[in-house]
């Protein structure tokens, strides 16, 4: 099976994720936004999966330091232009495998992973 996780390598719940899987011996590759980037047909490809409201982070700073009337106007075509300027407002981290798309952490979501 075929693991990749999607995020960036500072954020403290992409490094819950990466421990679970290293604990349950999942090997996985990890796709980090800010070293290998976020292209418009990756975004496209996730959007297409998840849905951009659910791929927005309006629980994070990023989200908060838009100014009221982005808030406001948000849709999804300004969403995906938002999340390709700053891929830190994607929620994560995001899975995907050859059986699971997952987006945010919960450890009963990848502990079916090995299951």
């Amino acid at each position: 099976m075929t693991i990749t996780l999607f995020g960036i390598s500072n954020c403290d719940t992409i490094k819950k994720a990466k421990k679970h899987l290293e604990n349950n011996n999942l090997e996985f590759n990890f796709h980090d936004y800010r070293k290998q980037g976020l292209d418009a047909e990756l975004l496209t490809k996730l959007e297409n999966i998840f849905g951009w409201e659910a791929m927005l982070n309006k629980r994070g700073t990023n989200f908060r330091q838009l100014s009221d009337e982005q808030k406001q106007n948000i849709n999804k075509e300004s969403a995906l232009a938002i999340m390709l300027e700053s891929p830190a407002i994607i929620k994560r981290p995001i899975l995907l495998s050859d059986n699971h798309s997952l987006i945010g952490y919960k450890a009963a979501e990848y502990d079916a992973l090995s299951a």
